[in-house]
């Protein structure tokens, strides 16, 4: 069997796992059916079956549960983020702050890390869930850092670079790590794959802010919402670095503006390079993801990190 079938045979085995493993509480149970409703792209999940795709004689229950840690992790993530950010959708249906209430929101995010930290018990491997632990602090301190962001038209690009990294990278990062750790792989695997994947997590958020800034594409969000709650992103950041003086002025009037002009604003921060800039970051990271796959000595495993990565540069969601 293709490596590529049998990862995606596998994802619909942790998929499985995930939605039939929940509290028989009402309450409890509409919210994680709604949270679990849209299946995503499940990237995390999948970087983690690759990696630890390599050794055929691990337990295949643990890589099972593994990845699905991985997905339950990133959904709390996502389901916090909804709240912080008074988001209305989530991958084109509505938020549970939405049709609930923000602490529904805040208390089903917490049920879902806790199902994952109970996996990781079940797993029983030290190494991984001390990375995983580790992995979720940093993610929330990537969230407490990014509220510096917020209508802060002083920020550098090294700040920008380190909340995309901790809210991103670092789960694509513990992702790949810890299905190198199941298998027990040798550290030269586990530092190109870890090195891999962290960037391949970089390049995902420098393009989500880059679909930000789109009419065309169907993101399952609103479009300009980066803009409208005021945070600084890649797009915008190059623009307000390029701009003169009345140009910046008309650029923080944009700036958390409810009823912005989204044609106009795309308008001005094109001009300004703020697209241009942000892609050429963009591939900046996709050779760096691809340069570290390319050490992968497993051919396999090689070719699917780099497919990975040719899909994130070139998504259009």
């Amino acid at each position: 069997m293709k490596i590529e079938n049998k990862i995606q045979k596998e994802l619909r085995l942790v998929e499985s796992l995930i939605k039939k493993d929940f509290i028989k509480e009402k309450t409890i149970a509409e919210l994680y059916g709604h949270v679990f409703k849209s299946t995503g792209k499940k990237i995390r999940s999948k970087l983690n079956l690759i990696s630890s795709s390599e050794n055929k004689k691990i337990n295949k229950n643990h890589r099972i549960k593994l990845a699905a840690i991985i997905e339950l992790l990133h959904t709390a993530t996502l389901v916090h983020d909804d709240v912080v950010d008074n988001s209305p959708t989530r991958r084109g249906i509505k938020s549970v702050n939405n049709i609930w209430t923000n602490a529904h929101g805040v208390l089903i995010g917490d049920y879902i890390y806790s199902k994952a930290f109970m996996y990781m018990v079940d797993i029983g491997n030290k190494k991984i869930l001390k990375e995983l632990s580790k992995a979720t602090n940093d993610i929330s301190q990537g969230e407490l850092i990014q509220l510096d962001a917020i209508n802060n038209l002083k920020i550098t690009l090294n700040k920008l670079k380190k909340i995309s990294y901790y809210k991103t990278g670092r789960l694509f990062e513990a992702s790949a790590k810890t299905g190198a750790l199941l298998i027990n792989a040798n550290d030269i695997y586990i530092k190109n794959i870890s090195n891999y994947a962290k960037d391949l997590g970089i390049l995902f958020q420098i393009k989500d802010d880059l679909l930000d800034y789109s009419i065309k594409y169907k993101i399952g969000k609103p479009v300009f919402q980066d803009l409208r709650e005021g945070k600084v992103t890649y797009p915008f950041f190059y623009a307000y670095k390029n701009s003169n003086l009345n140009q910046k002025k008309e650029l923080k009037k944009m700036m958390g503006n409810k009823k912005l002009n989204q044609k106009k604003a795309l308008k001005l921060i094109a001009i300004l390079g703020g697209i241009k800039e942000t892609k050429n970051l963009a591939k900046k990271y996709f050779d760096k993801s691809i340069n570290s796959a390319e050490k992968i000595r497993n051919h396999k495993i090689r070719e699917e990190m780099i497919k990975l990565a040719k899909i994130a540069i070139n998504r259009e969601k």
